[in-house]
């Protein structure tokens, strides 16, 4: 890694990229030694007999700042580093490569909140409760350092180094290699579109790591595509390298790259996607990508159906379809959802709800890409994360938004599905805590983001006095208030919520995941709020979908073939009738090429 403190049998060798810098020092053991200068504005030093454990910071022109690429930084982004050999641990996973991509189960956990100690080493003890449930991999939100204790994650300001708050790097590679154990992947969410608003110095000596060309919601966009943009890319690229060899992981999710603004050819999120592909040999690993644009060109297969640079994509469509079914709202960015059981057909169908249509939301400006010719398995389907269930402003999980039969019809709809899924952390069991936005900020930087948040809400508002109930996000009891609390995972309507999913997930692991991948599917409407789908499975089979999303019973017609895998309540064969919130899943041993029994082609019907 050209970046940070590179260990070796004589020392270590110190490298920092500071064109803007006119003098760059070192400090380490009470000593203070010049850098020397290149041309490429890096600044390195070796020095002989420097071990791990030694703390470290650089000196730009006599001010004291933290190694950017620094592995970990015990007192935070202010204090400063502290060198890591990262071939100390001890690896006993050789033998692990990887699971394959389709028919995965992510489960996204917060590492703070997942456990009462919201530590690496205490989430690591839940490992084996996640393989029992039926989970095939772990998707962290990100762990990269950043002010403060308590965090989302998207506010790091250190992206190699780990949150002290979870533990030291050894416990992160610890809980990663206790996770391949269980048979499970773990994935990392991380974040290149934008550094934290407190901590973060490389403007100071590298002035040229962001550009005023383009604007961000973050203010100056990170310099990709500019003059001395190569030093910048490599920075992430490697970044990317770092968390997948170091620490083993299994892929990455890249947080809002519709927010990355690079012009250049090939653009970074491609030259990132092909260094993972050509650095990464004798494991699977998978890149997947949260992008509200809704691009499709990123997800391409090649003719073997590998992908050429990312797997797969979070479908923010498929989320938004079905929580206005089961929720009724229509505010904000649900707007674009007014025939919702229309737009979740479309998901299921063809990927994208919006593949280039005018977006209301987005002020008539069109919005995605045509997907229709990719797999299911290039969508991520979820009805909750992190996002949809924290930018509420109280945080409420669906579960607390949608009466229960609507909640097992959603649930039964998705657990099934033959695309990969993603759950949230406590959803399997209705978990009672919000998970409301909370970070650790001080001064003026906490009022900011307290009015804000205000700001943002004050629509939704009757009265001042219901806006002041608005969870202060630097309030410890708001971090507090999100923790799992696991007792009421074996209480009631908890438990019964646990042992569905649990049922539901053992078919798909034991029924539907040997008959994968999927082909694309055929569906049609079968009313206003009710949808049905076939799709092909790899062993000839045919997965059938039959669900209404309404308070009123509905005729079916030509019955969907098959035997019945699950369904929300039991009913006889063949299928005719869907009651209310109804959603079931039917299995046909061989091929059926007109899985409708009516002769139509209702995929063009749909695109129509």
């Amino acid at each position: 890694m050209p970046f940070g403190a590179e260990v070796s049998a004589d020392g270590v060798r110190f490298a920092l990229w500071a064109p803007g810098a006119s003098r760059v020092e070192l400090e380490l053991g009470g000593a203070v030694d010049a850098m020397e200068r290149r041309a490429d504005g890096f600044h390195v030093l070796s020095v002989p007999g420097a071990a791990a454990g030694q703390r470290y910071a650089f000196s730009i022109d006599g001010r004291r700042v933290p190694d950017p690429a620094s592995r970990y930084n015990p007192d935070g982004p202010e204090g400063p580093a502290e060198i890591v050999d990262p071939r100390a641990f001890v690896w006993d996973d050789e033998g692990w490569t990887g699971r394959p991509w389709h028919g995965t189960v992510l489960y996204e956990l917060h590492v703070g909140t997942f456990t009462p100690e919201g530590t690496f080493a205490a989430a690591a003890e839940r490992l084996p409760y996640l393989a029992k449930l039926g989970v095939s991999a772990v998707e962290l939100m990100p762990v990269a350092d950043g002010p403060g204790a308590r965090s989302w994650g998207y506010d790091g300001v250190l992206p190699y180094a780990v949150r002290p708050a979870y533990g030291r790097p050894d416990d992160l590679k610890a809980f990663v290699q206790a996770a391949h154990r269980e048979g499970l992947m773990v994935f990392l969410d991380v974040v290149y579109n934008h550094f934290g608003p407190a901590g973060n110095y490389l403007g100071l000596y590298a002035p040229q790591f962001f550009t005023s060309r383009h604007e961000t919601p973050w203010g100056d966009a990170i310099n990709f595509d500019g003059a001395d943009a190569r030093p910048v890319r490599e920075f992430f690229v490697h970044n990317a390298l770092f968390w997948l060899e170091e620490y083993r992981f299994d892929g990455l999710r890249l947080d809002a790259v519709h927010a990355i603004v690079d012009d250049s050819d090939p653009d970074f999120l491609t030259e990132l996607a092909r260094a993972v592909e050509r650095e990464i040999a004798g494991r699977s690993v998978h890149l997947v990508l949260e992008n509200a644009a809704n691009e499709a060109r990123r997800l391409q297969r090649r003719g073997d159906g590998t992908p050429s640079t990312y797997v797969a994509a979070w479908n923010d469509d498929f989320h938004d379809a079905v929580h206005v079914l089961v929720t009724g709202e229509t505010t904000g960015y649900y707007e674009d959802f007014d025939r919702p059981a229309e737009r979740l057909l479309r998901c299921l169908v063809e990927g994208f709800a919006y593949q280039g249509e005018p977006s209301r939301h987005a002020g008539a400006r069109s919005r995605g890409e045509p997907s229709s010719h990719l797999p299911p398995d290039a969508f991520v389907e979820f009805l909750q994360n992190h996002d949809q269930i924290g930018n509420r402003p109280f945080g409420e999980r669906l579960s607390m938004l949608a009466p229960p039969d609507r909640m097992r019809a959603a649930e039964t709809l998705l657990l099934l599905l033959p695309s990969p899924i993603l759950l949230f952390m406590g959803e399997e069991f209705h978990a009672p805590s919000p998970f409301p936005y909370f970070c650790d900020f001080d001064g003026d930087l906490a009022e900011a983001v307290r009015e804000g948040r205000r700001s943002e809400f004050a629509q939704f508002f009757d009265r001042v006095e219901e806006l002041a109930r608005l969870p202060d996000p630097n309030d410890v009891r708001t971090f507090e208030s999100a923790r799992i609390d696991w007792t009421f995972a074996a209480d009631g309507d908890h438990a019964d919520a646990a042992a569905r999913y649990a049922r539901l997930l053992a078919i798909r692991r034991e029924v539907l995941l040997p008959r994968l991948p999927a082909g694309r599917g055929r569906g049609r409407l079968l009313g206003e709020r009710a949808v049905t789908v076939a799709w092909p499975l790899a062993d000839g089979s045919t997965l059938t979908l039959v669900a209404n999303l309404d308070d009123r019973p509905l005729s079916i017609g030509a019955a969907p073939r098959g035997e019945l895998l699950a369904a929300t309540e039991p009913l006889g064969i063949p299928l005719d009738e869907a009651p209310p919130w109804f959603a079931a899943w039917l299995i046909e041993r061989t091929a059926s090429p007109d899985p409708f029994g009516d002769g139509d082609d209702h995929t063009k019907e749909q695109r129509r």
